[in-house]
């Protein structure tokens, strides 16, 4: 199975591209086999690209050192100097065949700066003391720093620990994290070095099974890379678990089930592999035989809470509403402090007093979209608001019939969409596998191809944006045949920025690309849909916003730096400005939490997940600037005419920044360089704030004409005029 790479956008959002690297002969290779292994078992949840670089040698010579690493390159080199200038990575921290790998290299992954090296000191012929870098020896080099010639940096000395100072038969010294070998392994005296080395001369299943044994977080890649031949040699149902749930977090929900479900049958003493495996058949649209094994794991106290949680989401998922709010009451019986179980009971509970009368259903729009509630993302709870009002100023269920993008669409669903005068699918970034999956579409949209093929309403899909993360790996090939069938079906198919243009085309045949065109995020041109009754005084204040899902994803190895620069540039502001945070969902607020610990600064909260959405567009309106990480901490401000910085940590920023022609009010959060940056310009928008909001208008005005004329071809699709859409 091949994991498909295209959607590492690291030149959109400025994220590091680490690797490292080692060059080689023939006679080498044994030894760069104990350094790799030694790197992994050292540092089990790095997995970063290593490079082999050698003079020519066969490409079979390397097949022993792919199955130690899942991501391995080799290139031919003319020299060991050649490893210090790689096109492809921004960051390598060069090792040696003569290597060993003994601790934590976190230290050297977060370096930003120059050439790091370790100092050795000699004695040269006189006597007399000398320090230098050995041409061998480890460095780190930053390709920015280098490319400059920028002089190096000393970094501590057990990152390159030579063994001649192991003399006499001296023990390896705890702390050291790289031993460096000066003599031959087995060069008497050595013995406790010689041992270090030892411990890492496996064969495969021994290293695997090392692996295997580690303590604490390992990573994923190394996990589905290592574990599964040993289900072969040493099977245990433990170890298929193992296996399952990390291909359940790479998307390979059916792989997950080929290898947990033989080993399992209806054992009632494994709850927590009847979890993964009823998590991983409900991503396969799989509900019944999902349904049973969460009830498997839900009879354990252990798991229970967390099964009916994913019952509950289950039944709803299937429309069963009555079966959900039971499921979720069940797990509040189990643990009364379970937010999954909470957030479903409310969720599913009926909620008193009649609901207006709907418009005959001939009269309605249907509107499939994902609709927010109690604390999720406030731009989720904007968004659907927003795209109804680029069709008039009557929004509510009298005109509009909702159907949740997650719900299943079956043959009652269908039926009553058709019944509408058309379906509008969007906005938001809905071209996303893993939220909540399934094997009917394999993005957000809940529906099987062969019913949307029975689909009569006329279908536009509207603002939706390819929300694919930097790196994140995406079995695309399914999505690309239900993204076929969605484009032939649609009478319009418009994209929220010409970057989701660009990917989704990339998956369509060439006869399909063409229709697909830009419609921006109506939360973009929110004043000029509905101005505003009066305008909101503006405040000496700053909002600042940042997103925590899929950290890893975001920030790699720099979140330390992030949170740093972050606070440099925070205080600069703070003397200018109040300076409050504005969380989007409960998540976000771990940034507050970490800025205070690690760096002594507190920021006033503002809790937009808690607002009503008219609150939170007066909030963004009432402020001088805001920093937002989020695509709606962007997007919302902006369209309610308030200067932006982005924080980018996901491709969707700058693809907008680059659809307004704005790229400078994006800053990555990778920037070496971000805590004066981002002063800098924010201190610039504030001491010229007219112009600022003059900059914002003016760049509203093409996304508005766009809307403008894709919702008047629309109308025309839809059949409807002014007064049926409440205008």
């Amino acid at each position: 199975m091949t994991i498909s790479r295209a959607d590492d956008r690291s030149a959109v959002t400025g994220k590091r591209r680490i690797a490292f690297a080692v060059h080689t002969d023939a006679d080498a290779l044994p030894a760069v086999a104990t350094l790799l292994r030694s790197l992994v078992l050292s540092n089990p949840a790095v997995c970063e690209d290593v490079v082999v670089l050698h003079p020519g040698l066969p490409d079979a010579e390397f097949d022993g050192l792919r199955r130690l690493h899942p991501r391995l390159i080799t290139r031919r080199a003319g020299s060991r100097d050649e490893m210090l200038r790689l096109p492809d990575h921004d960051t390598v921290i060069a090792l040696d065949p003569a290597m060993v790998v003994l601790g934590d290299l976190g230290e050297l992954l977060r370096l930003r700066r120059g050439v790091a090296a370790v100092p050795q000191v000699w004695c040269d012929e006189t006597g007399a003391e000398r320090r230098s870098v050995l041409p061998d020896g480890l460095k780190v080099v930053q390709r920015a720093d280098a490319e400059k010639g920028d002089a190096e940096v000393a970094v501590d000395a057990r990152f390159d620990f030579l063994t001649r100072r192991l003399h006499d038969g001296l023990p390896v010294p705890p702390q050291v994290a790289v031993l460096h070998f000066s003599h031959p392994s087995d060069a008497p005296g050595y013995g406790p070095a010689a041992e270090a080395r030892a411990r890492f001369e496996l064969d495969d299943e021994e290293f695997r099974a090392a692996y295997r044994a580690l303590p604490g977080g390992k990573h994923p890649e190394l996990v589905a890379h290592l574990a599964p031949p040993l289900l072969e040699t040493r099977p245990s149902l433990d170890l298929a678990r193992t296996v399952a749930d990390v291909y359940r977090q790479q998307g390979r929900y059916d792989e997950a089930v080929a290898v947990l479900a033989p080993v399992l049958d209806d054992r009632a003493d494994a709850p927590r592999c009847h979890e993964t495996l009823g998590l991983c058949l409900m991503a396969l649209s799989r509900y019944a035989e999902a349904e049973t094994h969460l009830l498997l794991a839900a009879a354990s106290p252990d798991t229970a809470p967390r099964a009916f949680a994913q019952l509950a989401r289950l039944a709803w998922l299937c429309g069963r509403e009555a079966d959900a709010h039971a499921y979720a009451r069940q797990g509040l019986t189990a643990d009364p402090t379970d937010a999954g179980c909470h957030a479903w009971y409310v969720r599913t509970r009926e909620e008193p007093g009649a609901a207006p009368d709907p418009a005959p259903a001939s009269e309605q729009l249907a509107h499939v979209a994902l609709f927010a509630e109690g604390n999720e993302n406030a731009g989720d709870k904007v968004l659907p608001e927003a795209v109804r009002q680029c069709f008039g100023t009557d929004t509510g269920p009298r005109r509009w019939y909702q159907q949740h993008a997650h719900l299943l669409v079956d043959e009652a669903a269908l039926e009553r969409l058709n019944a509408r005068r058309g379906v509008v699918v969007g906005g938001g970034g809905l071209f996303l596998p893993d939220t909540s999956p399934n094997s009917n579409s394999h993005w957000q949209w809940n529906m099987p191809d062969e019913l949307l093929g029975r689909l009569t309403a006329p279908l536009a899909v509207f603002a939706v944006g390819y929300n694919v993360f930097d790196g994140q790996q995406y079995r695309r090939t399914r999505f690309a045949e239900s993204l076929r069938k969605l484009v032939e079906r649609s009478a319009f198919f418009g994209l929220r920025n010409h970057g989701s243009i660009d990917r989704v085309r990339e998956l369509l045949p060439a006869g399909l690309r063409d229709r697909v065109r830009h419609q921006p995020c109506p939360t973009t041109v929110a004043d000029l849909l509905v101005p505003p009754a009066e305008r909101t005084p503006r405040s000496d204040t700053v909002l600042v916003n940042c997103a925590y899902d899929r950290a890893g994803l975001r920030f790699g190895h720099d979140y330390g730096h992030f949170l740093a620069e972050m606070a440099f540039a925070l205080r600069q502001l703070g003397e200018r400005a109040d300076v409050r945070y504005a969380a989007h969902m409960p998540a976000d607020e771990k940034f507050v939490h970490d800025l205070r610990r690690e760096h002594g600064l507190s920021l006033p909260v503002e809790r937009l997940y808690a607002l009503s959405n008219d609150a939170i567009r007066d909030l963004y309106r009432g402020v001088r600037l805001v920093i937002g990480m989020r695509g709606h901490a962007g997007m919302i401000p902006f369209g309610c005419g308030t200067p932006i910085l982005s924080l980018v940590s996901h491709p969707k920023l700058a693809y907008f920044l680059s659809d307004i022609d704005r790229p400078e009010w994006g800053l990555s959060v990778h920037d070496r360089d971000l805590g004066p940056r981002l002063a800098e310009r924010a201190a610039a928008l504030l001491d010229d704030h007219d112009a600022a909001v003059a900059d914002v208008r003016a760049a509203q005005e093409t996304l508005w004409k766009t809307t403008q004329a894709n919702i008047a071809e629309l109308r025309g699709i839809f059949g409807i005029s002014d007064s049926s859409s409440g205008t």
